[in-house]
C-alpha cells in the first residue's frame, strides 16, 4: 500500500513540513510513503481526486497533516476512491475530529499511521460536500465567522480564536430565526434557536464536547439544539458544554432539545449560513444526511 502525507504548511502556528519529511524518510523501506505539500484552500481535495483517477487500482492511504480543515479536504477527496483510506497527523489549532477516538497523541506515531488497519466510518453530507466532524449553525456559525476573520489577519489558526468568537456571539448571536426538522419532527415550533449542532464527531472549537454520545460508525447523527437563553444562563451552560455533561444535567433540560437522526432539514431566512467542519457556507435551506460507511479511517491503538 502507498501512503501519501498531505501537509498543510499553514495549519497551526508552526510549519511541520520539515519535521514530517524527516519522519517519513526514517520509515522502514517497505513502508512506501510520499509527502505532498498543499498549495492553497481546496488543493488537498483536488490532488487526491486527480491522483485517484491516475491510479485507479492502487491501494492508498492519505494522511491529513494539519487541522480540521485539512482533514475535511482529505475526506472529500478520499470519499470517491474505494481503494483509499485516510488517517490524521494532528498539527492544527483545534484537532477536534481525532478527539472522538481518545488521546490526540495516539495519532502522532507516523509508523503506526501507515501500518494500522482501517475501519469504516460515516460522514455527514450537505449537497455535494461531506463533513467528517460536525455541521453547526446559529451561534456557532457566528463564532466560526470570527475565527475565520482572525485567521485571515494572522495567516494561521489560534486556540484562543474560538473563545474570542464566543464572547462576540454572546452579544449578537443568541437568537436566530430558523426551523429544524429531524427525521420529520419539527424540533423548534417557536421558530427560533440559539444554536444547533449536527454531529458525527464529539468536539468543536478545540475544547467543547458538543456531542458526547456521538459515534462515527453508528449510522446516526447527534442533533443538539439550544434554545435562546439569557447571558447568565448561557454562561452557566459553558462549563457543562465544555465537559460534555450538558445532556445529563437536569437543570438544562428545559433549554436543550436532543435527538439522534438520519436526516435533518433546515429552513431559514435569506442571509443564513452554516458551518461545515469550520467552513462557513451561506445557504438558507439545506439538508444534512448521514452516509453510512462512506470512508475508511486508520486509527492507531
Amino acid at each position: 500500500m502507498r501512503n501519501i502525507f498531505i501537509v498543510n504548511p499553514h495549519a497551526g502556528a508552526e510549519n511541520k513540513l520539515l519535521e514530517i519529511r524527516r519522519a517519513v524518510d526514517n520509515l522502514p523501506s517497505y513502508l512506501r510513503a510520499d509527502v505532498y505539500e498543499t498549495k492553497g484552500v481546496g488543493d488537498a481535495t483536488d490532488f487526491i481526486r486527480k491522483w485517484s483517477l491516475e491510479h485507479p487500482e492502487e491501494e492508498v492511504r492519505f494522511i491529513a497533516c494539519g487541522g480540521d480543515g485539512t482533514v475535511n479536504e482529505v475526506v472529500n477527496g478520499v470519499v470517491r476512491n474505494p481503494n483509499a483510506s485516510f488517517s490524521v497527523y494532528p498539527c492544527g489549532s483545534g484537532n477536534d475530529f481525532v478527539k472522538a477516538f481518545g488521546e490526540v497523541d495516539h495519532f502522532l506515531d507516523i509508523e503506526k499511521l501507515v501500518s494500522c488497519e482501517a475501519r469504516p466510518m460515516d460522514l455527514l453530507k450537505v449537497g455535494d460536500r461531506y463533513a467528517d466532524n460536525v455541521v453547526h449553525f446559529g451561534f456557532d456559525t457566528y463564532v466560526a465567522r470570527v475565527i475565520n476573520e482572525n485567521r485571515e489577519k494572522t495567516g494561521h489558526g489560534n486556540k484562543n480564536d474560538y473563545m474570542k468568537g464566543v464572547m462576540k456571539a454572546m452579544l449578537h448571536g443568541r437568537r436566530n430565526e430558523l426551523r429544524i426538522i429531524a427525521d420529520g419532527e419539527l424540533l423548534n415550533p417557536e421558530g427560533v434557536a440559539m444554536l444547533c449542532t449536527v454531529a458525527n464527531g464529539q468536539y468543536v472549537g478545540g475544547q467543547f464536547r458538543c456531542a458526547p454520545r456521538a459515534k462515527v460508525d453508528d449510522g446516526l447523527m447527534e442533533v443538539c439544539m439550544v434554545k435562546p437563553v439569557s447571558i447568565p444562563r448561557f454562561l452557566k451552560l459553558l462549563k457543562p458544554y465544555t465537559n460534555g455533561e450538558h445532556l445529563d444535567r437536569q437543570d438544562m433540560k428545559d433549554m436543550l432539545v436532543y435527538r439522534q437522526a438520519k436526516i435533518v432539514e433546515v429552513q431559514a431566512p435569506k442571509g443564513f449560513a452554516y458551518s461545515l467542519d469550520g467552513e462557513v457556507i451561506e445557504e438558507n435551506h439545506f439538508t444534512i444526511e448521514i452516509v453510512e460507511n462512506a470512508v475508511k479511517i486508520a486509527v492507531p491503538s
